[in-house]
Protein backbone atom coordinates (compact mmCIF):
# COMPACT_ATOMS: atom_id res chain seq x y z
CA UNK A 1 0.00 0.00 0.00
CA UNK A 2 1.78 3.22 -1.09
CA UNK A 3 1.67 5.87 2.11
CA UNK A 4 0.54 9.31 1.21
CA UNK A 5 3.38 12.24 1.43
CA UNK A 6 2.13 13.18 4.12
CA UNK A 7 3.11 10.44 6.52
CA UNK A 8 6.03 9.04 4.16
CA UNK A 9 9.12 8.05 6.70
CA UNK A 10 6.86 9.61 9.82
CA UNK A 11 7.39 8.92 13.64
CA UNK A 12 4.72 10.46 15.37
CA UNK A 13 2.58 10.85 18.56
CA UNK A 14 -0.99 9.77 18.28
CA UNK A 15 -2.49 13.20 18.74
CA UNK A 16 -0.62 14.27 15.12
CA UNK A 17 -2.05 11.73 13.50
CA UNK A 18 -5.89 11.86 11.85
CA UNK A 19 -8.14 9.14 13.69
CA UNK A 20 -9.15 7.32 10.41
CA UNK A 21 -5.27 7.28 9.35
CA UNK A 22 -3.72 5.41 12.35
CA UNK A 23 -4.38 2.17 11.78
CA UNK A 24 -4.37 2.48 8.12
CA UNK A 25 -0.76 3.47 7.54
CA UNK A 26 0.95 3.50 10.66
CA UNK A 27 2.02 0.77 13.21
CA UNK A 28 2.89 1.46 17.01
CA UNK A 29 6.34 1.17 18.09
CA UNK A 30 7.74 1.21 21.82
CA UNK A 31 7.96 5.03 22.71
CA UNK A 32 10.52 4.45 25.33
CA UNK A 33 12.83 0.64 24.83
CA UNK A 34 14.29 -0.91 27.18
CA UNK A 35 18.18 -1.37 26.83
CA UNK A 36 19.76 -3.52 29.18
CA UNK A 37 19.49 -1.32 32.29
CA UNK A 38 18.74 1.77 30.33
CA UNK A 39 15.61 3.60 29.04
CA UNK A 40 15.99 5.08 25.24
CA UNK A 41 13.54 7.51 23.86
CA UNK A 42 12.67 6.40 20.54
CA UNK A 43 11.86 9.37 19.28
CA UNK A 44 15.10 11.39 20.19
CA UNK A 45 17.32 8.84 21.14
CA UNK A 46 17.75 10.00 24.50
CA UNK A 47 19.19 7.20 27.36
CA UNK A 48 19.98 10.15 30.45
CA UNK A 49 18.42 8.75 33.29
CA UNK A 50 18.19 12.23 34.57
CA UNK A 51 16.36 13.59 31.35
CA UNK A 52 13.73 11.06 32.21
CA UNK A 53 10.55 11.99 35.01
CA UNK A 54 7.67 10.35 35.72
CA UNK A 55 4.10 12.09 36.10
CA UNK A 56 0.34 10.79 36.91
CA UNK A 57 -1.48 9.51 33.42
CA UNK A 58 -5.34 9.38 33.66
CA UNK A 59 -5.05 6.97 30.59
CA UNK A 60 -3.44 4.21 32.12
CA UNK A 61 -4.07 5.20 36.36
CA UNK A 62 0.07 5.05 36.56
CA UNK A 63 3.07 6.96 37.28
CA UNK A 64 4.20 7.00 33.94
CA UNK A 65 8.09 7.78 32.03
CA UNK A 66 8.51 10.29 30.04
CA UNK A 67 10.93 11.84 28.21
CA UNK A 68 12.11 15.23 28.87
CA UNK A 69 14.82 15.58 26.34
CA UNK A 70 12.27 16.30 23.51
CA UNK A 71 9.12 17.38 25.35
CA UNK A 72 9.07 20.29 23.49
CA UNK A 73 7.90 18.14 20.80
CA UNK A 74 5.21 16.88 22.55
CA UNK A 75 4.80 14.68 25.37
CA UNK A 76 6.83 10.80 24.92
CA UNK A 77 5.18 8.15 27.56
CA UNK A 78 6.20 5.01 27.91
CA UNK A 79 2.62 3.67 28.29
CA UNK A 80 1.45 4.84 25.01
CA UNK A 81 3.22 3.95 21.72
CA UNK A 82 5.19 6.06 19.00
CA UNK A 83 3.27 5.43 15.49
CA UNK A 84 5.97 4.88 12.61
CA UNK A 85 4.61 4.89 8.93
CA UNK A 86 6.96 3.28 5.99
CA UNK A 87 8.74 5.26 3.26
CA UNK A 88 7.53 3.56 0.34
CA UNK A 89 5.71 6.50 -1.33
CA UNK A 90 6.78 6.78 -4.79
CA UNK A 91 8.20 10.32 -5.74
CA UNK A 92 7.97 11.74 -9.25
CA UNK A 93 10.92 12.02 -11.77
CA UNK A 94 11.05 15.42 -12.15
CA UNK A 95 13.16 16.53 -15.16
CA UNK A 96 15.17 19.53 -15.39
CA UNK A 97 13.70 20.78 -12.28
CA UNK A 98 16.17 23.97 -11.90
CA UNK A 99 15.76 27.02 -12.99
CA UNK A 100 18.66 28.90 -11.60
CA UNK A 101 20.60 31.00 -14.71
CA UNK A 102 23.73 31.79 -12.74
CA UNK A 103 27.40 30.12 -13.63
CA UNK A 104 29.15 27.93 -11.08
CA UNK A 105 33.09 28.90 -10.38
CA UNK A 106 35.94 26.15 -11.20
CA UNK A 107 35.91 25.55 -7.33
CA UNK A 108 32.06 25.44 -7.17
CA UNK A 109 31.93 23.09 -10.11
CA UNK A 110 34.39 21.06 -8.72
CA UNK A 111 32.42 20.91 -4.71
CA UNK A 112 29.24 20.22 -7.31
CA UNK A 113 30.23 17.30 -9.04
CA UNK A 114 31.84 15.63 -5.99
CA UNK A 115 27.84 16.48 -4.52
CA UNK A 116 26.59 14.77 -7.36
CA UNK A 117 29.00 11.82 -7.19
CA UNK A 118 27.62 11.20 -3.53
CA UNK A 119 24.41 11.26 -4.19
CA UNK A 120 24.64 8.50 -7.03
CA UNK A 121 27.00 6.34 -5.17
CA UNK A 122 25.83 6.60 -1.32
CA UNK A 123 27.76 7.70 1.46
CA UNK A 124 28.82 10.84 2.79
CA UNK A 125 30.95 14.27 1.95
CA UNK A 126 32.11 16.81 4.00
CA UNK A 127 31.89 20.11 2.35
CA UNK A 128 33.82 22.35 3.58
CA UNK A 129 33.72 25.78 1.77
CA UNK A 130 34.71 29.47 3.64
CA UNK A 131 31.61 32.15 4.37
CA UNK A 132 30.54 33.31 0.97
CA UNK A 133 32.15 30.77 -1.06
CA UNK A 134 28.29 29.90 -2.72
CA UNK A 135 27.74 26.37 -0.57
CA UNK A 136 23.69 26.80 -1.77
CA UNK A 137 24.59 27.62 -5.10
CA UNK A 138 26.92 24.44 -4.65
CA UNK A 139 23.98 22.01 -4.45
CA UNK A 140 21.85 22.91 -7.31
CA UNK A 141 23.62 20.07 -9.64
CA UNK A 142 23.35 17.87 -6.86
CA UNK A 143 19.39 18.58 -6.27
CA UNK A 144 18.63 18.37 -10.17
CA UNK A 145 20.29 14.89 -10.56
CA UNK A 146 18.29 13.87 -6.86
CA UNK A 147 15.07 15.26 -8.32
CA UNK A 148 15.60 13.47 -11.56
CA UNK A 149 16.33 10.27 -10.19
CA UNK A 150 13.16 10.67 -8.20
CA UNK A 151 14.75 10.55 -4.66
CA UNK A 152 13.25 13.00 -1.65
CA UNK A 153 15.92 15.57 -0.11
CA UNK A 154 16.19 17.16 2.96
CA UNK A 155 18.23 20.21 3.51
CA UNK A 156 18.29 20.72 7.58
CA UNK A 157 20.26 23.35 9.54
CA UNK A 158 20.47 24.37 13.67
CA UNK A 159 19.00 27.90 12.89
CA UNK A 160 15.73 28.80 12.04
CA UNK A 161 16.70 31.99 10.72
CA UNK A 162 18.70 30.27 7.82
CA UNK A 163 15.79 27.90 7.36
CA UNK A 164 13.80 31.29 6.21
CA UNK A 165 16.54 32.20 4.39
CA UNK A 166 16.85 29.70 2.27
CA UNK A 167 12.69 28.89 1.49
CA UNK A 168 12.56 32.42 -1.65
CA UNK A 169 16.01 31.19 -2.42
CA UNK A 170 15.24 27.61 -3.24
CA UNK A 171 11.87 27.87 -4.32
CA UNK A 172 13.01 30.49 -6.83
CA UNK A 173 15.69 27.62 -8.16
CA UNK A 174 13.51 25.13 -8.22
CA UNK A 175 9.85 26.77 -8.86
CA UNK A 176 8.38 23.90 -10.33
CA UNK A 177 9.10 21.40 -7.44
CA UNK A 178 7.43 21.07 -4.35
CA UNK A 179 8.99 22.38 -1.28
CA UNK A 180 8.26 22.59 2.40
CA UNK A 181 10.12 24.61 4.87
CA UNK A 182 9.63 23.01 8.67
CA UNK A 183 10.42 25.14 11.80
CA UNK A 184 9.45 25.71 15.49
CA UNK A 185 6.39 28.51 14.36
CA UNK A 186 5.86 27.41 10.58
CA UNK A 187 2.41 27.86 9.21
CA UNK A 188 2.59 24.51 7.45
CA UNK A 189 4.26 21.34 9.48
CA UNK A 190 2.82 18.71 7.27
CA UNK A 191 6.25 17.73 5.39
CA UNK A 192 4.47 16.21 2.68
CA UNK A 193 6.75 17.42 -0.16
CA UNK A 194 9.79 15.65 -2.23
CA UNK A 195 12.05 18.10 -1.01
CA UNK A 196 12.13 19.30 2.20
CA UNK A 197 13.88 22.25 4.12
CA UNK A 198 13.79 21.88 8.19
CA UNK A 199 15.50 22.77 11.37
CA UNK A 200 17.30 20.04 12.99
CA UNK A 201 14.84 19.24 15.51
CA UNK A 202 11.77 18.97 13.04
CA UNK A 203 13.97 15.69 11.91
CA UNK A 204 12.79 14.18 15.51
CA UNK A 205 9.65 13.22 13.54
CA UNK A 206 11.42 11.28 10.68
CA UNK A 207 12.56 7.72 10.47
CA UNK A 208 14.47 6.53 6.91
CA UNK A 209 12.37 9.30 5.10
CA UNK A 210 15.03 10.50 2.90
CA UNK A 211 17.37 9.54 0.17
CA UNK A 212 19.91 12.33 0.56
CA UNK A 213 19.94 14.29 3.82
CA UNK A 214 22.39 17.72 3.24
CA UNK A 215 23.18 19.06 6.79
CA UNK A 216 23.89 22.71 7.02
CA UNK A 217 26.44 24.53 9.42
CA UNK A 218 27.34 21.19 11.15
CA UNK A 219 29.42 23.40 13.24
CA UNK A 220 26.40 25.63 14.35
CA UNK A 221 24.80 25.49 17.90
CA UNK A 222 23.01 23.50 18.95
CA UNK A 223 23.63 20.83 16.35
CA UNK A 224 27.07 20.11 17.43
CA UNK A 225 26.60 19.93 21.31
CA UNK A 226 23.16 18.10 21.28
CA UNK A 227 23.31 14.04 20.59
CA UNK A 228 19.63 13.58 19.87
CA UNK A 229 19.81 16.14 16.83
CA UNK A 230 22.93 13.83 15.89
CA UNK A 231 20.49 10.99 16.08
CA UNK A 232 17.47 12.53 14.73
CA UNK A 233 19.68 13.67 11.62
CA UNK A 234 21.01 9.82 11.10
CA UNK A 235 17.74 8.15 11.20
CA UNK A 236 16.17 10.94 9.03
CA UNK A 237 17.89 9.75 6.24
CA UNK A 238 17.36 6.07 4.26
CA UNK A 239 20.35 3.77 5.43
CA UNK A 240 21.36 3.43 1.95
CA UNK A 241 21.37 7.24 1.11
CA UNK A 242 23.62 9.77 0.53
CA UNK A 243 24.92 12.43 3.63
CA UNK A 244 26.00 15.98 2.33
CA UNK A 245 27.71 18.05 5.19
CA UNK A 246 28.07 21.58 4.60
CA UNK A 247 30.47 24.27 6.85
CA UNK A 248 32.89 27.06 6.77
CA UNK A 249 34.12 26.24 9.97
CA UNK A 250 34.26 22.39 10.94
CA UNK A 251 34.66 21.06 14.33
CA UNK A 252 37.72 19.47 16.08
CA UNK A 253 36.02 15.98 15.80
CA UNK A 254 34.98 16.25 11.51
CA UNK A 255 38.89 17.74 11.05
CA UNK A 256 40.22 14.55 12.94
CA UNK A 257 37.80 12.10 10.59
CA UNK A 258 39.43 14.15 7.23
CA UNK A 259 42.73 13.69 8.63
CA UNK A 260 42.11 10.20 8.95
CA UNK A 261 40.36 9.37 5.78
CA UNK A 262 37.38 8.63 7.61
CA UNK A 263 34.83 11.63 6.31
CA UNK A 264 35.34 12.23 2.61
CA UNK A 265 35.94 16.39 1.86
CA UNK A 266 35.58 18.74 -0.80
CA UNK A 267 37.92 21.84 0.26
CA UNK A 268 37.24 25.26 -1.04
CA UNK A 269 39.10 28.13 0.50
CA UNK A 270 37.68 31.39 -1.86
CA UNK A 271 34.92 32.95 -2.12
CA UNK A 272 33.01 33.00 -4.91
CA UNK A 273 33.72 36.40 -6.43
CA UNK A 274 36.99 35.62 -5.59
CA UNK A 275 37.68 38.69 -2.99
CA UNK A 276 39.71 37.09 0.16
CA UNK A 277 37.84 37.37 3.35
CA UNK A 278 38.14 40.40 5.75
CA UNK A 279 40.76 39.79 8.61
CA UNK A 280 39.13 41.30 12.17
CA UNK A 281 40.63 44.24 13.26
CA UNK A 282 41.06 44.02 17.14
CA UNK A 283 40.54 47.49 19.37
CA UNK A 284 41.24 47.22 22.51
CA UNK A 285 38.34 48.81 24.97
CA UNK A 286 39.26 48.62 28.57
CA UNK A 287 35.79 50.26 30.08
CA UNK A 288 33.62 48.03 27.33
CA UNK A 289 32.16 45.14 29.85
CA UNK A 290 31.48 47.91 32.71
CA UNK A 291 30.24 49.94 30.45
CA UNK A 292 27.40 47.61 28.77
CA UNK A 293 26.84 46.18 32.42
CA UNK A 294 25.06 49.89 32.99
CA UNK A 295 23.76 49.94 29.49
CA UNK A 296 26.32 52.28 27.59
CA UNK A 297 28.82 52.06 25.04
CA UNK A 298 32.58 53.11 25.44
CA UNK A 299 33.82 55.91 23.83
CA UNK A 300 36.19 53.62 21.46
CA UNK A 301 33.36 52.26 20.15
CA UNK A 302 30.97 54.97 19.87
CA UNK A 303 33.71 56.71 18.00
CA UNK A 304 33.86 54.28 15.33
CA UNK A 305 30.30 53.74 15.12
CA UNK A 306 29.77 57.41 14.24
CA UNK A 307 32.68 57.27 11.52
CA UNK A 308 31.18 54.03 10.25
CA UNK A 309 27.80 55.88 9.53
CA UNK A 310 29.36 58.48 7.75
CA UNK A 311 30.41 56.07 4.74
CA UNK A 312 28.10 53.90 2.63
CA UNK A 313 27.52 50.71 4.26
CA UNK A 314 25.02 49.81 6.95
CA UNK A 315 26.19 48.32 9.96
CA UNK A 316 25.46 45.02 11.93
CA UNK A 317 26.42 45.17 15.22
CA UNK A 318 26.96 41.70 17.40
CA UNK A 319 26.24 42.09 21.13
CA UNK A 320 27.20 39.12 23.92
CA UNK A 321 23.67 39.09 25.04
CA UNK A 322 20.09 40.30 24.88
CA UNK A 323 20.12 42.71 27.85
CA UNK A 324 23.42 44.15 25.75
CA UNK A 325 21.87 44.04 22.55
CA UNK A 326 18.41 46.04 23.62
CA UNK A 327 20.17 48.40 25.77
CA UNK A 328 22.87 49.26 23.12
CA UNK A 329 19.91 49.67 20.41
CA UNK A 330 17.98 51.70 22.84
CA UNK A 331 21.37 54.14 23.67
CA UNK A 332 22.36 54.43 19.45
CA UNK A 333 18.49 55.03 18.77
CA UNK A 334 18.19 58.01 21.61
CA UNK A 335 21.39 59.69 20.11
CA UNK A 336 19.75 59.97 16.92
CA UNK A 337 21.14 56.40 14.39
CA UNK A 338 18.40 54.81 12.77
CA UNK A 339 18.50 51.44 14.76
CA UNK A 340 16.42 48.19 15.73
CA UNK A 341 17.66 45.06 17.73
CA UNK A 342 16.82 40.82 17.01
CA UNK A 343 17.65 38.19 19.59
CA UNK A 344 16.68 34.26 19.64
CA UNK A 345 12.92 35.60 21.48
CA UNK A 346 12.00 38.47 19.32
CA UNK A 347 8.61 37.38 17.55
CA UNK A 348 9.64 40.19 14.80
CA UNK A 349 12.64 39.27 14.35
CA UNK A 350 12.08 37.70 10.59
CA UNK A 351 10.13 41.44 9.54
CA UNK A 352 13.34 43.14 11.30
CA UNK A 353 15.66 40.91 9.01
CA UNK A 354 13.73 41.69 6.02
CA UNK A 355 13.46 45.89 6.95
CA UNK A 356 17.34 45.63 7.07
CA UNK A 357 18.04 43.54 4.05
CA UNK A 358 15.69 46.24 2.56
CA UNK A 359 17.73 49.38 4.26
CA UNK A 360 14.80 50.89 6.36
CA UNK A 361 17.46 51.33 8.84
CA UNK A 362 21.45 51.94 8.88
CA UNK A 363 22.25 49.91 12.37
CA UNK A 364 21.02 46.56 13.05
CA UNK A 365 22.32 45.25 16.48
CA UNK A 366 22.31 41.19 17.28
CA UNK A 367 23.04 38.60 19.08
CA UNK A 368 24.53 35.24 17.78
CA UNK A 369 21.29 34.60 16.23
CA UNK A 370 22.43 35.95 13.19
CA UNK A 371 26.50 34.72 13.08
CA UNK A 372 25.36 32.88 10.05
CA UNK A 373 23.29 31.72 6.98
CA UNK A 374 22.45 35.22 6.28
CA UNK A 375 23.63 37.71 4.15
CA UNK A 376 23.47 41.12 3.71
CA UNK A 377 24.67 42.84 0.53
CA UNK A 378 27.09 45.66 2.12
CA UNK A 379 27.56 45.82 5.94
CA UNK A 380 30.29 46.12 8.27
CA UNK A 381 30.84 43.63 11.04
CA UNK A 382 31.28 44.99 14.82
CA UNK A 383 31.68 43.01 17.31
CA UNK A 384 31.27 44.27 21.39
CA UNK A 385 33.54 42.47 23.82
CA UNK A 386 34.97 40.12 21.63
CA UNK A 387 36.01 38.51 24.09
CA UNK A 388 32.99 36.99 25.87
CA UNK A 389 32.73 33.35 26.28
CA UNK A 390 29.35 33.22 23.64
CA UNK A 391 31.47 34.02 21.03
CA UNK A 392 33.90 31.39 19.96
CA UNK A 393 36.50 30.45 17.38
CA UNK A 394 34.19 29.46 15.35
CA UNK A 395 31.26 31.63 15.79
CA UNK A 396 33.60 35.01 15.36
CA UNK A 397 34.42 33.03 11.98
CA UNK A 398 31.02 32.94 11.04
CA UNK A 399 30.48 36.87 11.96
CA UNK A 400 32.95 38.44 10.03
CA UNK A 401 31.84 35.99 7.37
CA UNK A 402 29.26 38.15 6.86
CA UNK A 403 30.72 41.29 5.64
CA UNK A 404 31.94 41.73 1.83
CA UNK A 405 29.81 38.68 0.26
CA UNK A 406 28.50 40.55 -2.69
CA UNK A 407 30.48 40.76 -5.54
CA UNK A 408 29.88 45.12 -5.69
CA UNK A 409 30.87 45.46 -2.27
CA UNK A 410 33.85 42.26 -1.94
CA UNK A 411 35.20 43.99 1.06
CA UNK A 412 33.39 45.29 4.16
CA UNK A 413 35.07 46.63 7.83
CA UNK A 414 35.57 43.98 10.73
CA UNK A 415 36.17 45.40 13.98
CA UNK A 416 36.38 42.77 17.51
CA UNK A 417 36.09 44.78 20.33
CA UNK A 418 37.53 43.59 23.39
CA UNK A 419 39.20 44.19 26.77
CA UNK A 420 41.52 41.23 26.38
CA UNK A 421 42.46 39.19 23.41
CA UNK A 422 40.95 35.85 23.72
CA UNK A 423 42.08 32.50 22.57
CA UNK A 424 38.86 32.40 20.16
CA UNK A 425 39.43 35.83 18.23
CA UNK A 426 43.37 34.73 17.91
CA UNK A 427 42.30 31.42 16.62
CA UNK A 428 39.25 33.18 14.41
CA UNK A 429 41.64 35.44 12.42
CA UNK A 430 44.17 33.29 11.99
CA UNK A 431 41.42 30.37 9.95
CA UNK A 432 40.49 33.36 7.87
CA UNK A 433 44.21 34.70 7.08
CA UNK A 434 44.90 30.98 6.71
CA UNK A 435 41.88 30.68 3.77
CA UNK A 436 42.91 33.41 2.85
CA UNK A 437 46.71 32.67 2.05
CA UNK A 438 45.68 28.96 0.57
CA UNK A 439 42.46 30.86 -1.57
CA UNK A 440 45.21 33.10 -3.15
CA UNK A 441 47.13 30.13 -4.61
CA UNK A 442 44.24 28.89 -6.26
Amino acid sequence: MSIPPQYSGKLLLKAEIPPEHLNKYFTPVPSIEKRFLRRRCKRCGNTASYKFSHMPHAACGKECLYCRNCIQMGRVLECEPLYQATSNHTWPQILNPCAWEGELTPAQQKAAARIIETIQSGGQLLVWAVCGAGKTEMLFPGVTAALEQGKRLCLATPRTDVVRELEPRLKAAFPDVPIDALYGDSPDKTGAAQFVIATTHQLLRFEEAFDVMIIDEVDAFPYHLDASLHFASRRAGKANGSVIQLTATPRKRQERKVKAKQLPVVFIPKRFHGAPLPVPQFKLSPLLKRKLANGELSATAITRITKQQQGPRQLLLFAPTIPAAESVAKRLAGEGYSTEYVHADDPDRSEKITAFRNKNFRILVTTTILERGVTFPSVDVFVLDASHHVFDAQALVQISGRAGRSPADPTGEVIFFHIGKSNAMLDARDAIVKMNKLGAKL
